[in-house]
């Protein structure tokens, strides 16, 4: 955990000094945007994992993909939420994974602002600032608390159909990025559905999930590989992840 450790130690403080000044927000090829702190970031990031392990591959939002053939790979959102970031709002995240033959052995959800941190390893217990967590009990819709970072996030069919889900909750909520699926790992809300996911922003987040007990699918209840739909479903119990399903697919 040391290389984690230490590259956390730096991003912390670097977007510290960024967080709430004004900066230059440039918008990508996907129309979403990006700054320099993202970018300095996720290099500083990838300085640490270099030095440490030279061998393996690293995959970054802002920087790009090296040694895509190498056993074990590191996955790096510097800045997840980069939205909330620019607009001053403290949950965004910095999300780091580990993978082996393309499958996450370790995810890490850091709120730099929050001062939390999840830590997912597969075969052990999540845990949340050094103390383990697990997921809620709920298995029924009617009292699921269900967050999705945005609407925006889906196309017309999907908002439909996200729609339909959502008026059979207790309750939804919007917003929070990243920090949704470590509120799902701690039990403080049951479903997170969402769209447009990328590879990067995925990785870090299964083995917190399902350390803590949880399931994350895509919407046809596949496993999140490179590649996939960007379509997400995570929540605490079978019952209630085959329940979300159910909806999404029956329309």
């Amino acid at each position: 955990m040391t290389t984690i450790e230490d590259a956390l130690h730096q991003s912390r403080a670097t977007i510290k000094r960024y967080y709430r000044q004004r900066i230059i927000v440039e918008s990508k090829a996907d129309a979403s945007p990006v700054t320099e702190a993202d970018r300095t970031v996720e290099s500083q990031i990838r300085q640490i994992i270099s030095q440490r392990h030279p061998e393996h591959g690293i995959i970054g939002e802002e920087h790009g993909s090296n040694q895509s053939l190498a056993d074990y790979k590191w996955v790096i959102d510097p800045i997840d939420g980069t939205k909330s970031f620019i607009s001053g709002m403290p949950t965004f995240g910095t999300l780091i994974a580990l993978t082996y033959h393309e499958r996450p052995k370790l995810g890490v959800i850091d709120m730099p602002i929050l001062d939390e941190r999840w830590i997912g390893t597969i075969g052990e217990k999540t845990t949340l600032n050094g103390e383990t967590c697990s997921v809620s009990t709920v298995t029924q819709l009617a009292q699921a608390t269900l967050y999705c970072t945005e609407p925006d996030m889906f196309n017309a069919a999907q908002l439909d159909k996200f729609e339909k889900l959502s008026r059979l909750v207790y309750l939804r909520r919007f917003g929070g990025d990243c920090y949704c699926y470590g509120l799902l790992a701690s039990g403080q809300i049951d479903l997170v559905v969402e769209g447009s996911l990328h590879y990067y922003d995925i990785m870090a987040l299964i083995p917190v999930v399902e350390g803590a007990g949880g399931i994350i699918t895509d919407w046809e209840g596949k496993e999140l590989a490179d590649g996939w739909g960007g379509l997400v479903v995570a929540a605490a119990t079978p019952e209630l992840h085959q329940a979300a399903l159910d909806l999404l697919n029956s329309y």
